[in-house]
């Protein structure tokens, strides 16, 4: 059975983390994913800790930012080592700093690699995690995705199943050429065109246009460990946590 995670930045609205995490907890969840904001500063780390421990959850994944990686590796293993992160994820590139050439995208995959030295040598998975624009054609046709991953060679890939599918990608077809690099999944819904729009056109898991027990059947036996559910921007994070969660498990399985 998959114990499903819950990536953060979708209660980021929240001010309370502790009564998200309860929350959380109390429906189930295990396991969290956290991201930038949490671990700002020595008071947040602390209390992120101690709530953890409090509701008995775990934080095996986690968000970086590329300059945070770069330029204060002893601090992202200190914050890691901290709350039991056991992979860490760069979760995003500005646009002002994409490469539009895949010569270019793979010179940043084998910067992301080099910048993911020490951590895997402290003992960390190490890797990426896609939005969309990976997935935009350069003007000479390259998938910044694919120079990515072979300039990068050692790199995991968390890959947002649903931004694949926003960035034109075929889901299936990633997973089956490139399966082996998927260390986590990003679980996240489209809703039909034209609706949620409150909600940035997201939907809870399940409740989308997203084939999720096509891709759960696809993504059986490819070593993934870690499955987190995200919604970019949800109305109510309690019924998207729910909803999402009691789907997920349905859709691939576990129920």
């Amino acid at each position: 059975m998959t114990d499903f995670s819950y990536q953060l930045y979708s209660s980021r609205k929240n001010p309370d983390l502790g009564e998200t995490l309860k929350m959380l907890a109390d429906l189930g969840y295990t396991r969290v994913e956290g991201y930038g904001a949490l671990y700002s500063d020595d008071a947040l780390v602390e209390a992120l800790k101690a709530n953890l421990a409090d509701l008995g959850l775990t934080m095996p994944t986690a968000h970086f930012s590329l300059d945070m990686l770069a330029g204060q590796a002893d601090k992202v293993t200190e914050i890691a080592e901290a709350v039991g992160v056991q992979t860490i994820f760069c979760p995003h590139i500005g646009p002002d700093l994409r490469p539009d050439s895949a010569m270019g995208w793979e010179d940043f995959g084998g910067k992301l690699a080099e910048i993911g030295k020490p951590y895997r040598d402290a003992g960390y998975g190490f890797g990426w995690h896609n939005h969309d624009f990976e997935f935009h054609p350069t003007p000479h046709g390259a998938i910044p995705m694919e120079s990515i991953l072979k300039g990068g060679p050692d790199l995991a890939w968390e890959a947002d199943i649903a931004w694949i599918i926003k960035g034109g990608g075929d889901p299936m077809d990633w997973i089956e050429r490139h399966g082996s690099r998927i260390a986590a999944v990003h679980v996240k819904d489209i809703a039909p065109e034209g609706e949620c729009a409150d909600e940035d056109g997201w939907a809870d898991v399940g409740h989308g246009t997203v084939d999720w027990k096509a891709i759960f059947e696809a993504l059986k036996g490819i070593g993934a460990a870690h499955y987190i559910m995200e919604h970019d921007n949800p109305s109510d994070p309690a019924r998207f946590a729910e909803r999402s969660l009691k789907a997920a498990k349905t859709l691939k399985g576990d129920a």
